[in-house]
Formats: C-alpha cells, sequence, structure tokens
C-alpha cells in the first residue's frame, strides 16, 4: 500500500518532468517576438511581416505549451520545419478584429501594428496565423519560415526602470502582469507606483483572484510621457504619451486603447510578463480589454475604478464576454451570428449550448431560456383567484440563461441576471461560470 501511494504521489512530478523536457528539448528559456502589420477592411483580412526580435525573459508555462482552450478570434502555431509538429500555440483578440465590425471598416483599409510572442526555439520552424471564419472554424492566413539563428533578428537594448508590485512565485507557474504608465511625466512617478498598488489591492479584493493572491506576480516598467493625461479627440484634447492612448476609440467615448501594440511589447520586454495592463493618468472613466492582447484603463479617483479594473481584467485574462446591451459602436449583430456558439465561456446562442461547462452548472429543471422574472406564489388562503399573478425579479443569485448580453437584447444569452461582465458599478462579484472559467485559466496558465 506504501509503494502505490507512494507511486500516486510521484506519477504528477513524472508528468511534469517529461512535459518540461519537451520544452528543454524545443526551446531556450528567452523571447522571440514576431511582429506583423494586420490590415484590412470589413471582409478581407492580410498579414504582413515587420521584424524579429529576440527578448530577454521567457515568462510563460514550460509545461502548457499548446493552447486547447477554444478561446480567441485568431491563433498562431509554431511548425518544427524538420518534422512538421506544432511545439506551441496560443489563441488571442486583437482590436483590428474589432475594427472590423465598425462602419469605418465598410468605407475603407486600414492596418495596425501588431505582434506576438513565444519561447525562442532552438531549430528552424514556421509561424502559421489563423483566424475564425464566420461559422467558428479555423482558416489559415499566413505562414513564414523562422530561423532563430539569422543576425537580422533584432536585439535591442533595455533602457527603462523597473520595479516590483508583488511577487509570489517562479514566472513558469504564476500569471505574470506587467503595468505600464500612460500620460504621467517625470515629475509623476510616485503617482505611477501608487497607481500600481491600488491596481494589486483592488484586484485582489474580489474572488476567486483573493483566494488565488499567490499564483500572480506583478511587475511594473516606468516609461514617462511627455504629456501629463490622455488624449480626448472628441474633447480636443491630444497629448504626447508613451502609450499613444486615447478616449473615442471606435468614436465611443468611453472606449480607450492604443491602437500601436508593438510599442507597448517594447515597454513590456523589460520584465519577465505575459499580460499587459496599462494605467492612464485620467479620473474619466473609461478603458478596453482584449483576451491575451492587452488591456488599459484609468487609474484616476473616480468611483468604480476597481471594478473597471476587475472588468477588463476578465476580457485580458480569458476572454469574458460583455455581458451589458449596448454601449458600443460597432455591429453586434455581426459578433455574435445566430447560426453559431460564440467561444465565450460566459455568452451563448443556444445554438451548441450543451458543449458549455455553463450547461452542466445549472440546477435541475432550469428553464431554457430563464425568464427574468416569474410568477409570485399564490397563496393558498386565496384559492379563488382568477387574476394573473403578480410577476416577482428573480433572486440575483440564481444561475440560469437570461437572455440579453454581447451588446444585443435578443439572440444572445448571459449566466446571471447582474454578474461583473455585466454591471460593474453596483455588483461585487462574478457569477458561478465567469468564476469557474477564471480558476480554469488560471491553472492552465499555471501548470
Amino acid at each position: 500500500m506504501r509503494r502505490l501511494i507512494l507511486l500516486l504521489t510521484l506519477l504528477p512530478f513524472a508528468a511534469q518532468a517529461q512535459t518540461n523536457a519537451q520544452f528543454e528539448k524545443w526551446f531556450e528559456p528567452a523571447t522571440l517576438r514576431f511582429d506583423y502589420h494586420h490590415a484590412g477592411d470589413a471582409t478581407t483580412e492580410e498579414y504582413f511581416f515587420d521584424e524579429l526580435r529576440r527578448e530577454p525573459h521567457w515568462a510563460g508555462s514550460r509545461t502548457t505549451l499548446i493552447d486547447d482552450t477554444g478561446f480567441g478570434s485568431q491563433m498562431f502555431r509554431i511548425v518544427d520545419a524538420a518534422t512538421g509538429q506544432t511545439i506551441y500555440s496560443r489563441t488571442y483578440c486583437t482590436l483590428w478584429n474589432e475594427w472590423q465590425f465598425t462602419a469605418e471598416a465598410k468605407q475603407l483599409r486600414k492596418s495596425m501594428p501588431e505582434s506576438v510572442v513565444f519561447p525562442l526555439p532552438k531549430n528552424e520552424v514556421r509561424i502559421e496565423f489563423h483566424t475564425r471564419d464566420r461559422n467558428g472554424a479555423w482558416v489559415k492566413k499566413y505562414e513564414q519560415s523562422i530561423d532563430p539563428r539569422s543576425y537580422f533578428i533584432a536585439q535591442y537594448p533595455l533602457r527603462h526602470e523597473t520595479f516590483d508590485v508583488e511577487i509570489n512565485g517562479a514566472p513558469e507557474h504564476t500569471v505574470d502582469i506587467v503595468l505600464l504608465p500612460e500620460g504621467y511625466t517625470a515629475a509623476e512617478r510616485k503617482k505611477f507606483e501608487q497607481a500600481a498598488k491600488n491596481f494589486a489591492r483592488d484586484i485582489f479584493s474580489y474572488e476567486p483572484y483573493r483566494e488565488l493572491r499567490k499564483k500572480f506576480n506583478i511587475r511594473a516598467v516606468w516609461t514617462p510621457s511627455q504629456d501629463s493625461g490622455v488624449t480626448m479627440p472628441g474633447a480636443g484634447e491630444w497629448r504626447n504619451t508613451s502609450a499613444k492612448a486615447s478616449f473615442w476609440t471606435f468614436d465611443s467615448e468611453r472606449y480607450q486603447m492604443t491602437e500601436d501594440f508593438q510599442n507597448l511589447r517594447d515597454q513590456a520586454a523589460h520584465v519577465p510578463y505575459e499580460l499587459i495592463y496599462v494605467l492612464s493618468n485620467s479620473d474619466k472613466y473609461g478603458g478596453g480589454g482584449i483576451y491575451n492582447f492587452y488591456a488599459l484603463s484609468s487609474a484616476g479617483d473616480y468611483t468604480s475604478r476597481a471594478g473597471v479594473y476587475i472588468h477588463e481584467f476578465g476580457h485580458l485574462l480569458l476572454g469574458l464576454g460583455d455581458e451589458y446591451i449596448g454601449g458600443v459602436s460597432y455591429d453586434e449583430q455581426s459578433m455574435y451570428p445566430a447560426h453559431r456558439e460564440p467561444w465565450e465561456v460566459n455568452l451563448t446562442t443556444l445554438v451548441d449550448f450543451e458543449s458549455k461547462a455553463w450547461s452542466r452548472m445549472l440546477p435541475e429543471g432550469t428553464p431554457i431560456p430563464t425568464p427574468l422574472t416569474r410568477p409570485a406564489p399564490i397563496h393558498i388562503t386565496d384559492p379563488k383567484a382568477t387574476a394573473p399573478p403578480p410577476m416577482e425579479s428573480v433572486r440575483a443569485d440564481e444561475l440560469g440563461v437570461y437572455e440579453g448580453g454581447g451588446y444585443v437584447t435578443k439572440g444572445v444569452y448571459r449566466p446571471w441576471p447582474n454578474c461583473l461582465m455585466n454591471n460593474l458599478h453596483t455588483i461585487g462579484e462574478f457569477c458561478p461560470v465567469c468564476e469557474a472559467g477564471i480558476r480554469n485559466h488560471i491553472e492552465f496558465l499555471c501548470r
């Protein structure tokens, strides 16, 4: 019996050693970065190579090399040239993909600078870019051979100061966040340092991050701006800032983003990181978050700051979908077509609801769809009542399948009446579906 117990205890360590051996077989513990331009219009999509860069740190898992989450609208694969084996993959989304749903994308062609990172290969590889078609299937759009020994791979010196906000473990076994400043001048460094501390305090004030705090590292890079504040085109205010961000992204006043993702990568490369979060020097409510890309929001003094952090981080970490209605300037119906199931864990069109973990979490007998109101119980003291019973609101803690989400009132469903992915001003918790998704994805990243 003791021998059996010892064997069972050693099995996870043996599996991890085997997967770490795969990392050591294929990769060096550094980063190779592939810069490109994402271009096209509402109906076309193209990729144009820009540059390869070598960066000193690799913060990602050395165990979870292949992404099997099913998330994202984009995917890249690293394929060993000699064997044809996929040795690394990751899914993600981009700002350019969102732009495709705007009215502007129907009138002109545009490109945005983007990049992906992966552990430095030891041998020649091929990178492949895939995007989802209208039916949700992956379609290869671009491929390119890479020789990691090429002397044309750029290695730029690191020049910015960095500081630790909270360190809890080795990068390969934690979720590593890098905080970048936007609109903080050289004289406002202390203000940014305090904003970084506030971010950590606010994020870890919510579950499940409070419980899983030891699975996170947070570092910051100090890149001061020429001007203080953030560009606001709609107000005629333009500022020279380090992240080049602005409000009124896609003509939505509260949407605060930057198109220059490569610039963010340049800054983030100074520390080991997986997720980029930009803190902007503004008291104005607003921000945004894109799955496995970056998030950005105001770090000033306003009442919903912590809620914005936690909401946008949900987008960034695992692509949780917005559960609210309206509030965007792109074609909402096109983002979640009625004939296909969304990949987000917390949205459904009921096309393939059974494929979601959410479907197995519902209490027995839950009606699908689930009404937000229901008949009030008829008291036994009034058995002859003929008028329709009054309606009462469903409790805020009932898991169901409620119509309205993904920016539209009809055809898209959410799991909870008022989760943090719906209303970040009044509710202080995630629903069970979002929380389970967060826990599972943290486990995926920390293996």
